[in-house]
């Protein structure tokens, strides 16, 4: 079984065309095997979208997309917010979709590969992640917990976690941390907040 989160050199490539549209704004998405949700949006990621903008007053922002995929959640964003969003994944096929994505959608981000944080070298404003739940436990908690040290004084964490994948112990382990707010829930999925602790 090969996962998203790990590359695969002879995957075989099968473009397809991927279209989401938010209030006023359309979005056209090259897509393709061997990353996450490759044939539609994911219904966690358009949660999250829609959770972060009805709950972000100010635009003009810097984002980081954790696991970003081929840029869904950074290029949405970006555009909606008018922000700047870097990108980052493991998956160079990820990174590739999300450049032309970027290209596409006409949008002021950038994408790069990272294991997790490796790369990155800026503090944000927000960082969302659609974390790579089948990466395990370990590289979930190490993208939430370390986001911290990316973040500005007031920056936050945004991100989904489904009921069933363990939201409700990661978050206990976050709290540590991070001022934890569950502000949407929708068919098993819960957006999350994480405020830093200064």
């Amino acid at each position: 079984m090969e996962h998203y989160f790990t590359n695969n050199e002879n995957l075989k490539s099968e473009l397809r065309e991927i279209k989401y549209s938010f209030k006023d704004y359309s979005f056209s998405y090259v897509s393709d095997n061997g990353v996450f949700s490759k044939n539609k949006v994911d219904y966690g990621s358009s949660l999250l979208i829609k959770t972060i903008i009805d709950n972000t007053n100010n635009d003009n922002l810097n984002i980081l997309d954790v696991g970003c995929g081929y840029g869904f959640i950074g290029i949405c964003l970006s555009k909606i917010l008018k922000s700047h969003a870097d990108m980052i994944d493991i998956n160079k096929r990820a990174i590739h979709l999300a450049e032309i994505n970027i290209k596409n959608n006409k949008v002021d981000s950038y994408a790069f590969l990272s294991n997790v944080y490796e790369n990155v070298t800026n503090k944000y404003d927000l960082i969302v992640s659609n974390p790579p739940i089948r990466a395990g436990k370990e590289v979930v908690l190490e993208i939430l917990l370390k986001a911290q040290d990316y973040l500005k004084d007031n920056g936050v964490l945004w991100f989904v976690i489904r009921k069933d994948q363990g939201v409700k112990s990661i978050n206990k382990i976050l709290m540590d941390s991070y001022l934890i707010d569950v502000v949407s829930k929708d068919k098993g999925y819960y957006i999350v907040k994480a405020q830093r602790k200064i």
